[in-house]
């Protein structure tokens, strides 16, 4: 069975990098309506960056995350960039001395990543987040195994969350002071978070 390595990361970070060529003004609009409208614009600085690294040279796949989750806290400024680097640092921690990771364990890394993110930014499942579309997908894929089912099952789960939560208020953030606009709107970090699951799942 194929595994997770340091080249299924360069890949996923080309792709995502990729793919914020068409995405970087998209997000910025989603997040101008109740926002800074920097959204698109800071995640295309970051996953520019991770797109640099060159974790083909890390002595194991912890370290290799560990390089991507220090370009992230370098090219941000944002609590979203934030939470990202932390998803990211949850995993260079889980991979510490190991080579490859098992799709089978990405389920339980997401969920610790969904963890960490929940205790570092404050917010709670249901606040209308990129953390619900995370846990989305993290439930959608948990004892899956196989590569492709597991692309096909998360795509399916973030753009799910997305559909639940649009007709719900934005609870945290400063779209939280807008809560009752912000019914029928996407959270621009659920929607970011969606758009970029579909490019490094292709």
């Amino acid at each position: 069975m194929t595994m997770i390595t340091t080249t299924t990361l360069a890949a996923a970070s080309r792709r995502a990098h990729e793919a914020m060529a068409n995405l970087e003004q998209e997000l910025n609009q989603a997040d101008a309506v109740l926002g800074d409208g920097d959204t698109g614009g800071m995640l295309a600085r970051v996953l520019s960056a991770l797109a640099d690294q060159d974790v083909s040279a890390a002595p194991d796949i912890g370290a290799a995350f560990g390089l991507l989750a220090k370009a992230a806290l370098a090219n941000t400024g944002s609590s979203l960039g934030t939470l990202f680097a932390t998803a990211l640092m949850t995993f260079a921690k889980a991979g510490k001395g190991e080579q490859e990771i098992a799709w089978s364990r990405l389920a339980g890394l997401l969920a610790a990543a969904r963890d960490a993110m929940l205790a570092r930014g404050g917010a709670s499942l249901g606040d209308k987040t990129v953390l619900d579309g995370l846990d989305a997908v993290a439930r959608a894929i948990e004892g899956l195994s196989d590569p492709d089912t597991i692309r096909q099952a998360a795509r399916l789960a973030a753009h799910g969350a997305l559909h639940e939560f649009r007709d719900r208020p934005c609870k945290v953030g400063r779209a939280r002071m807008f809560a009752e606009k912000s019914i029928g709107i996407d959270d621009p970090g659920m929607l970011a978070f969606a758009k970029l699951v579909d490019a490094v799942t292709q």
